[in-house]
């Protein structure tokens, strides 16, 4: 069975650090002398209180986790983070709907980007330093945090990582899971530092830089101002293509690649080589029809481009312009993208380049085996076999996947939204993207005009995409609550 004071003990523990991190946003409200003072005071008290009444419920508990218990933790640490992530929001009167603010915030713990704010820009400093914050600790997994900074309060902590981490394939650079984690936090803080800093010395003032630093290695997406195109310069939007390009790279590659000095590893990688191939032939498609249809130059359009692409296939969700009046046929373009998402074990939602890369590969095996039936043809991937249980749970998580878009796309249309909005909305929010395509609803859009009832599905849309749909799903299934 569950055990329920364990998980009650673990979620207190996480309580405590998201209580920390709003005192952080706290000392921001005092040094801007905003009028957020009191709704971060009484938010972080409010969050040290449910931290300690979970940890009254689970004083007793054991520290080990079930793999059950490990699902239950990883979803429930993402709605109770949500739960309480609202408070400075409606404490502040900045939103008075309880709709509005959990969908604000569950977009900003699963890096997804939507919100329901029409003026960003009349937010205190202390909001929008929070805003930037969920995502980026959001960016690679919430519990995953826990693991690197203190690894004795989530027991079972490999049960977990298998529960919250994306992607088919599981890497570790360490035996231990714990060490594993702290490199993977520690690239992500030095991705996040360099970002701020290039931001700052390309003209950015340094709360800008830092916000945006966060939103960019978080690919996550939201904005200090009205809007998500702020990029004032050339230069600026050359970065972050760089830094979202960088957070869409398997963060155990990186490491490889980058501290270790091994390139090699980079390119010996099928899914990197996936990715690269991928933005170019969509930087190139795109490129060609700004500037044969919309009479963009050359420099504007490759700029215009490899922005989009690269915000799309990270599922960051920033742009430099306004990609809803670009022709349709670049939107089909954008939609693969979005569909895709960048590589496994990095901040980036979607499908994976490496579920795509594998789908292709079972494809061109089945056409193989049409012309030799007894053919022994194994997928390979970076030189290494896939098991075929790998492969039966790839197909499952496809067909779940696609089930999942065309039940929230279909529920949208009753709902009376248009068929483009319905598919593009579900889409974005399974991918955990945050934009739209039409020019109602492209990448400038507030999501504010959408019914409550439709912004709750979005909000469990977020969840179920963020942790990969089978984590959540299998919780609503009948053999997840048996004894044996």
């Amino acid at each position: 069975m569950i055990n329920f004071r364990i998980i009650s003990k673990i979620l207190g523990s996480l309580l405590f650090i998201e209580a920390f991190f709003m005192a952080c946003c706290l000392a921001m409200a005092f040094s801007f002398h905003e009028d957020d003072e009191l709704a971060f005071m009484a938010s972080t008290i409010l969050t040290f209180g449910g931290a300690f009444i979970f940890l009254f419920f689970g004083h007793e508990a054991e520290n080990a986790l079930s793999r059950r218990d490990a699902y239950v933790v990883v979803t429930l640490t993402w709605v109770v983070f949500s739960f309480f992530g609202m408070f400075p929001f409606l404490i502040h009167g900045s939103m008075s709907s309880i709709t509005d603010a959990y969908f604000e915030t569950m977009s900003g713990f699963t890096t997804t980007g939507a919100t329901v704010i029409d003026d960003v820009e009349s937010l205190p400093h202390g909001l929008l330093f929070w805003r930037s914050l969920m995502q980026w600790i959001g960016g690679l997994g919430i519990v995953f945090f826990t693991i690197a900074l203190l690894p004795q309060l989530v027991g079972g902590s490999v049960k977990v990582f298998a529960a919250e981490a994306t992607g088919p394939m599981r890497s570790k650079m360490h035996p231990r899971l714990s060490t594993t984690a702290k490199w993977i936090w520690s690239i992500y803080v030095l991705l996040t530092i360099l970002c701020a800093l290039s931001f700052w010395l390309a003209g950015m003032d340094w709360f800008d830089a830092t916000n945006y630093s966060m939103s960019t290695t978080a690919t996550g997406g939201f904005s200090t101002h009205n809007g998500t195109i702020f990029l004032a310069s050339p230069l600026i939007e050359y970065l972050a293509i760089l830094f979202q390009f960088l957070a869409g790279i398997n963060f155990t590659l990186l490491y490889m690649g980058l501290i270790k000095w091994k390139m090699g590893s980079l390119f010996r990688n099928s899914e990197f080589k996936m990715y690269i191939i991928t933005i170019l032939i969509a930087t190139a498609l795109i490129m060609y029809l700004l500037l044969t249809r919309l009479d963009y130059d050359f420099e504007e359009a490759f700029r215009s481009a490899l922005f989009q692409v690269v915000s799309f296939i990270t599922t960051t969700g920033l742009s430099n312009t306004d990609a809803g009046a670009w022709p349709h046929l670049t939107w089909i373009i954008l939609m693969v993208l979005m569909f895709m998402g960048a590589c496994s074990g990095s901040t980036t939602g979607g499908f994976k380049s490496i579920r795509v890369l594998m789908l292709l590969k079972v494809l061109r095996n089945e056409f193989r085996h049409i012309l030799h039936p007894n053919a022994v043809l194994p997928v390979k991937l970076s030189g290494q076999s896939i098991p075929q249980n790998r492969l039966t749970t790839l197909l499952a998580f496809f067909t779940l996947y696609i089930l999942a878009l065309l039940l929230v796309a279909t529920i949208m249309i009753v709902s009376g939204i248009d068929i483009t909005n319905s598919f593009t909305i579900a889409l974005s929010l399974i991918s955990n993207v945050g934009a739209g395509l039409d020019t109602n609803m492209g990448p400038q859009m507030s999501w504010a005009d959408l019914s409550d009832g439709i912004k709750w599905l979005c909000s469990f849309l977020m969840l179920v995409g963020r942790l990969e749909i089978v984590a959540v799903l299998v919780l609503f299934t009948r053999a997840f609550w048996k004894e044996n």
